[in-house]
């Protein structure tokens, strides 16, 4: 289930760009917010989905909010990418060698 919030989070490109801002360091939640026309509540929401993730922590700072990455649900999910080119690449070895066969007769 993790991983299926990592991906849920990451299919949302204000999302995916929030995560790049937060690869150059942890920001204030305004900072974050700046470069997007969408309401302070939307960005609240998306930095809420990405939470839930475990993509970012949240913590407040005086009167603001400081987010900043959390990379290992990123390595998890890049991981299970990782694994699944060898896993089909293999699959399909397999079925070519089957269908490779001679057909017997008769």
């Amino acid at each position: 289930m993790p991983l299926d919030l990592t991906y849920a989070a990451l299919s949302d490109p204000t999302r995916r760009s929030i995560l790049e801002a937060l690869a150059q360091g942890p920001a204030p939640v305004s900072q974050l917010a700046a470069p997007f026309p969408i309401s302070g509540p939307a960005i609240s929401r998306h930095l809420r989905v990405l939470e839930a993730a475990g993509l970012i922590v949240n913590d407040r700072v005086g009167k603001g909010r400081l987010c900043a990455l959390q990379p290992d649900p990123l390595a998890e999910a890049m991981a299970w990418l990782d694994f699944q080119p060898r896993f089909w690449s293999g699959s399909f070895d397999r079925l070519d060698a089957l269908l490779s066969q001679p057909k017997g007769r008769p």
